[in-house]
């Protein structure tokens, strides 16, 4: 069955991704990005191109915040609903940003998640799909983090605005029936990644003889979770759950020395490293428990560490010119 989807932040890492997995599934896509400075913009225009050039795909750059810019998109003639699903990808994420400018992080997640929930009531979609985030779980939180652990106690305004559109999306869920899927993503690499985060800021400076700059010892550790398993799980998630929020991640958690090791023996070349006292908005590890990924969509991560770095180091061999001229800045391990 073809069916016709809203994608948000279509120009980003994993929206890009799982719009490119749904039209190879014969669906129609529209997507929707504003194409915001929040990272090297010129990223965000690569993968739009890539998409650009399917048949059944349409852009409209416009903001999730800005509801009377959204209400076009879902005026559509005829009796059903204007999309099977609702897929709000669209964020602003990094978790030291949102220390220092925490108003765009409420604006883009909380109020832009609301504008679409009631656009989705409003025109009668029935499904929503909302992207959250593994930095819900705390210092507190025993690892693996499953999802009925307590998140009420964020370590930073990123992590807030998250927890605030999950709620939103619980009670829209409540008062309109709305089924509602919240993969929380457990940082999230591959090719053509964030150059704010750590795998591509890494592959970039180690590539090019540069000095990385490391938060913390290095022995922090994190759940890597390879671009195409995200995707993977996120359309899996698009079938009626009701409402549940599912874990996604590498279930293998590595510390952050052993990715710039492992990078490092790709590239050939030896890191130079220049250490930064770790953030208090970080938390030392991250570990996702699966098992519910497993029970409600059949998904588990495919893609180890290792084949996910190598794959990373060849796209940027790839696409060395581009990739190369990017601005990196230095914030997010």
């Amino acid at each position: 069955m073809t069916n016709r989807y809203l994608v948000t932040g279509c120009a980003g890492f994993i929206a890009s991704k799982v719009s490119e997995l749904l039209l190879e599934a014969g669906h129609t896509v529209v997507g929707i990005d504003n194409l915001n400075d929040a990272y090297d913009p010129r990223l965000k225009q690569w993968r739009l191109k890539q998409l650009l050039q399917r048949k059944d795909f349409t852009f409209h750059q416009t903001d999730i915040s800005d509801l009377a810019a959204l209400e076009p998109l879902f005026k559509v003639t005829g009796d059903e609903p204007p999309y099977a699903a609702v897929v709000n990808l669209a964020a602003r994420a990094g978790v030291r940003p949102s220390v220092g400018n925490p108003w765009v992080y409420y604006e883009a997640n909380c109020t832009g998640t609301l504008n679409l929930l009631e656009m989705c009531r409003r025109f009668g979609v029935k499904k929503f799909l909302l992207a959250s985030t593994s930095s819900l779980y705390g210092k507190h939180t025993q690892a693996p983090y499953r999802e009925d652990a307590d998140t009420n106690r964020p370590l930073s305004p990123y992590a807030a605005s998250k927890k605030g559109a999950e709620a939103l999306a619980f009670t829209y869920h409540h008062l309109h029936g709305i089924d509602v899927s919240i993969p929380r993503y457990f940082t999230v690499y591959g090719p053509a990644g964030r150059p704010d985060m750590s795998v591509f800021r890494f592959v970039r400076r180690i590539a090019e003889d540069e000095p990385i700059v490391v938060f913390g010892d290095g022995s922090q550790s994190r759940d890597f979770t390879y671009i195409d398993d995200i995707a993977r799980g996120t359309v899996a998630a698009l079938r009626p759950l009701g409402y549940e929020v599912i874990n996604l991640g590498g279930d293998r958690p590595v510390l952050l020395s052993a990715i710039i090791d492992q990078i490092a023996e790709l590239t050939g070349n030896r890191p130079r490293i220049e250490y930064r006292p770790a953030h208090p908005a970080d938390v030392p590890t991250t570990w996702a428990d699966v098992s519910k990924a497993a029970a409600l969509l059949d998904w588990r991560p495919e893609i180890s560490i290792e084949e996910g770095l190598r794959r990373s180091v060849q796209w940027y061999v790839e696409n060395r010119e581009m990739a190369r001229s990017l601005e990196l800045l230095d914030r997010k391990e």
